[in-house]
């Protein structure tokens, strides 16, 4: 049976060893039990209580499996072909709106994408004039980022959508905490 013992270890940012230590298990169970093995009665209650949290949180049930916020954030970050950081605005609100972890967690990884995207294309965007000014070229260099920025997005966009769809996680995972 599946747990969320890594989502909520990872989201209180400790590694196994700190929450084998903390919760008086050894460090080879708490490797197990993220691996996928049943979690059940003292074990269950020790990380519970070790992750601030309730033992019914730790354990996956087949319909909490739902990932729709993810796949709404996700979509929110098409807003960014229209308006200016919009990629990245809209996804952020969302997820941090967002109550369940697993879904906090898939659009924490969106949003990571979409800053590291916007930031990088809006570089090239500043910096396209004076390599234009410098090359003497008379065809506009920005439209080059531009262009490229749309369909590496899409492309982003089009794949973690996918990805959700089929595994329930994200195209790149980065693993950054924002929120």
């Amino acid at each position: 049976m599946e747990n969320n013992v890594k989502i909520f270890r990872e989201a209180k940012n400790i590694t196994q060893t700190e929450l084998a230590e903390k919760s008086g298990i050894s460090l080879r169970t708490v490797q197990r039990i993220e691996a996928g093995n049943a979690l059940k009665g003292f074990t269950l209650k020790v990380l519970a209580e070790s992750l601030d949290t309730e033992p019914e949180n730790l354990i996956i049930k087949p319909q909490e499996t739902l990932i729709d916020r993810a796949k709404l954030i996700n979509l929110a970050a098409l807003s960014g072909l229209i308006i200016p950081f919009g990629g990245v605005i809209f996804p952020l609100i969302l997820t941090y709106r967002t109550k369940d972890l697993k879904n906090k967690m898939l659009g924490q990884d969106i949003v990571v994408v979409q800053i590291l995207l916007s930031f990088f294309f809006s570089v090239l965007m500043i910096v396209s004039p004076f390599i234009q000014k410098g090359l003497s070229l008379k065809f506009p260099l920005f439209i080059v980022p531009l262009v490229a920025m749309i369909f590496i997005k899409l492309f982003i966009i089009i794949k973690n959508g996918i990805s959700l769809n089929q595994h329930k996680k994200t195209f790149i995972q980065l693993n950054i905490s924002i929120l």
